[in-house]
């Protein structure tokens, strides 16, 4: 965006659909490899943060179900 000229014209935002990698209370990030990668097994808590490091590094208006759609304790933090 920066080498286009874009840098206060563009905004962005993400769907991130996490119902579709959360597993047994944690969001597995690599849900599509085997064999599993402790590592990738985020808490909902960290993922949390990891969205707001995105928005501190990117122009982020939205995030779209940035939690699996019956994590209650998530959204509430």
């Amino acid at each position: 965006m920066m080498a286009a000229g874009y840098t206060d014209k563009v905004r962005l935002g993400m769907d991130v659909a996490a119902s579709e990698f959360y597993r047994d209370g944690k969001y597995d990030l690599d849900f599509k490899s085997e064999p599993k990668r402790p590592e990738m097994l985020l808490e909902p808590t960290q993922l949390s943060e990891l969205y707001q490091s995105f928005i501190r590094d990117f122009p982020i208006i939205s995030i779209e179900d940035p939690f699996d759609q019956d994590d209650w304790d998530a959204y509430a933090t």
